[in-house]
């Protein structure tokens, strides 16, 4: 495997991370201008699958990085309709991976950008990150395998750049079917045209670069490749320097980061959860999503499994709480509740079960 640095998966890091600046100045919350997780979840609520009136928007960000991905593929001839790897035990493993990104309040990609932002906290979720990661390449090397897929109908490939599609559609035409939040992360939001031109250029030149922040720490990892993780780099650089010029950059603490909490513990763990769950899935939920668009069948349904993660989440009270600076100048530290801690300790036990199966799984068939 090749060493070099792509030049266009720092190109590409470098447009996600001034995208997130600009969706961030014109609306976007604080620290978010893209998270999947987060903006994932939105939509769940947008539909009603959970009623957490706070986080309740129809995302064109999400909607835009999977029509980006789907216009380059089929422009490139790499739109090629696949699926069949496990699709149940993928579903699961995403809702998993959602709850424990919402348990730290972000994704890979909003860790980075939360990073940017000085949030020391988010140094914290990556130390869990990387050590989810490291747990999922331990069983990669044990032999872990969700098989491979094979072609499959157009029909299953357009699925999710479809329901994209359609969503776009409804949320245009008939906007009052959906539930919007009127306070709360889910009330702000950029301009829908800009959030989605954005989107389908950040989705196509993801498409273009497979940039991926658990691919890229597997590879420098394993083969000492850090072609895929130099596009983060960037991300992380392009968000610091932009906040300094930008003046919204107030230094390094753990403390009042936008829709953020300091229970450290509970940040390694949740990011913990989500590195080895993307590493069993092959890729982050960016990645994901790209995935789809490129006419995946197995990430479309990992997609789906995050989505009613993310309904969970919220419908049970597992994700986490930011904290909160009020006007007189009182500090509500966040955190997770009960539950949330207790999802998190069933996710390492399904994840951990899932492993294990796959891997006596694949010995079996070699002894065969």
């Amino acid at each position: 495997m090749s060493k070099r640095i792509n030049l266009w998966v720092v190109i590409t890091g470098v447009l996600v991370g001034v995208a997130a600046l600009v969706l961030t100045a014109f609306g976007n919350p604080a620290n978010m201008g893209f998270c999947i997780a987060c903006f994932l979840r939105d939509i769940s609520g947008a539909t009603k699958l959970h009623s957490a009136a706070v986080v309740q928007y129809v995302r064109p960000e999400i909607i835009g990085l999977v029509l980006g991905s789907t216009i380059l593929a089929v422009i490139t001839g790499e739109f090629k309709p696949k699926a069949g790897s496990s699709p149940a035990t993928r579903f699961i493993i995403g809702a998993f991976v959602m709850i424990g990104a919402l348990v730290f309040l972000g994704c890979p990609l909003r860790m980075v950008i939360r990073m940017g932002g000085g949030d020391l906290n988010a140094f914290i979720g990556l130390g869990g990150f990387a050590i989810g990661i490291l747990i999922g390449i331990f069983f990669l090397k044990k032999g872990f395998s969700l098989k491979r897929n094979h072609p499959v109908t157009l029909s299953e490939g357009i699925a999710m750049p479809g329901l994209m599609i359609g969503l776009l559609v409804l949320f245009l035409a008939v906007p009052a079917i959906f539930a919007f939040s009127e306070q709360g992360p889910g009330s702000k939001h950029a301009p829908i045209l800009l959030s989605l031109v954005v989107a389908i250029v950040i989705g196509a030149l993801a498409q273009k670069s497979r940039i991926c922040m658990v691919g890229g720490m597997r590879d420098a990892i394993m083969f000492k490749d850090f072609n895929l993780i130099a596009g983060f780099g960037a991300i992380f650089v392009t968000i610091l320097l932009g906040n300094i010029i930008l003046g919204n950059f107030k230094g390094f603490s753990t403390y009042n980061q936008p829709i953020a909490h300091e229970s450290w513990l509970w940040n390694l763990l949740g990011m913990t959860l989500v590195g080895w769950g993307s590493v069993l899935l092959g890729g982050c939920p960016l990645r994901q999503l790209i995935l789809a668009g490129e006419g995946n069948g197995d990430s479309a349904v990992t997609v789906l499994g995050m989505i009613v993660g993310a309904a969970f989440a919220h419908n049970f009270g597992l994700a986490g709480t930011a904290s909160k600076l009020a006007e007189d100048g009182t500090y509500t530290a966040g955190g997770i509740a009960t539950a949330g801690k207790i999802a998190v300790g069933i996710g390492f036990a399904v994840l951990l079960l899932i492993s294990i199966v796959n891997i006596l799984k694949k010995r079996e068939a070699a002894k065969e």
